[in-house]
């Protein structure tokens, strides 16, 4: 049988313009996309908020902080993924890539001894429909790390596997192009002694010298065979965009420089950028700023990252800032653009046949607030 819904008095946005308007659900997808209130009595009055789509993240580690809550202490896998999911329908999240890091570079970390709880904990909770975002996987491979060709190797069949990005976190290079950021910034995460951060920082160097070139063009290459969309992680120069479109990748996540993010948004990469980063005013590590890249036209796509609720918030602030990004503009950039990044065509806006993923947000000054999410016209929030 078939199921509708009518979701009216809405101002609703499009990938194109917003407008007072009507939708018409059915069978979980966008039937109908009207302008005016509908005068049925089994309509929804929205009262005059906003109708958005539902936000594709593609790269977000907040499950980590779930999986271990304080230093030492590890979390039920099942409870760690169910909690991270409420946070992210919570913010207007429908689709969700979680990042999980291959090679973790932590000495002291828990990052590789995690991860297969953490897989397995994602697809149970998908395969028996408990999660209400739906779940990806996006897999983070630390190429100086010595073992992330082979743990690749064992996870990339995985069929929740949709997004892998390459990087190299090594220090004088890309993200950490000045060596003392990277001790400040090492230091303070792994409460390492100046002797430690020593030992540490020159085995970072000679793993990125034995292990990153080879790895990365591997994994690429891999990819590509597969059908998986890649992505360039933290490119600071025009030489690193050109090995990445050279690479054939799809996404240039958190470009460090100016000249990296138009170089790569010329070469046909799509930049993506925090959203805590315009949220907060700037980089925690220093580099360009996401609202100098709008400001510049390059910006095409924001991740939450580590704060989910700073999504919504940014494109908000992204549309209200100096800049050519109108509000349907500013909410492409977190739903359509990544959506279609990772070769999702059947979400990430609001068009009669796509999915019904639906945000309702109204606003106190600057800062949405979500009322109600739909995904596949079944509400989840």
């Amino acid at each position: 049988m078939s199921s509708e819904q009518i979701l009216s008095n809405a101002r609703i946005v499009t990938a194109e313009r917003e407008f007072h308007g009507t939708l018409l659900l059915r069978d979980g997808l966008i039937a109908a996309v009207d302008e005016g209130a509908s005068r049925l009595p089994q309509a929804q009055d929205l009262g005059g908020d906003y109708l958005l789509p539902g936000l594709v993240e593609l790269h977000t580690d907040n499950l980590e902080k779930h999986m271990s809550p304080r230093p030492g202490v590890d979390w039920p896998s099942a409870s760690a993924v169910l909690t991270h999911d409420a946070q992210i329908v919570a913010a207007g999240i429908t689709t969700v890539f979680d990042a999980l890091a291959i090679g973790d570079i932590n000495p002291r970390g828990r990052r590789m001894q995690q991860l297969p709880a953490m897989i397995e904990a994602i697809a149970a909770s998908e395969a028996a429909g408990q999660t209400r975002a739906e779940h990806r996987l996006h897999l983070r491979c630390e190429l100086c790390h010595p073992d992330a060709l082979t743990i690749y190797r064992d996870l990339v069949e995985h069929p929740l596997v949709a997004l892998v990005s390459v990087m190299d976190h090594s220090p004088g290079q890309r993200q950490f192009a000045k060596v003392e950021k990277y001790r400040e910034y090492y230091m303070g995460k792994y409460h390492l002694s100046p002797a430690e951060m020593e030992e540490f920082l020159q085995e970072q160097i000679a793993n990125s010298r034995q292990y990153s070139d080879r790895q990365r063009r591997a994994i690429v290459e891999d990819c590509h065979a597969r059908g998986i969309s890649v992505a360039s992680h933290d490119d600071a120069t025009l030489a690193h965009v050109q090995e990445s479109a050279g690479f054939g990748m799809a996404i240039a996540e958190f470009p460090t420089t100016l000249e990296a993010a138009r170089a790569s948004h010329e070469l046909g990469l799509k930049v993506l950028m925090g959203a805590p980063n315009v949220v907060r005013g700037g980089s925690h590590s220093g580099n360009i700023a996401a609202a100098e890249l709008a400001r510049h036209g390059v910006l095409d796509i924001l991740s939450s990252d580590y704060y989910p609720a700073s999504l919504l918030h940014a494109a908000w602030l992204l549309a209200g800032q100096d800049n050519d990004y109108d509000l349907p503009a500013a909410i492409a950039t977190v739903s359509r653009a990544p959506a279609r990044a990772a070769g999702l065509d059947d979400r990430g806006e609001i068009r009669v046949g796509l999915r019904a993923d639906l945000v309702q947000a109204r606003t106190h000054g600057q800062q949405p607030v979500i009322q109600q999410v739909w995904r596949q016209a079944r509400r989840v929030f």
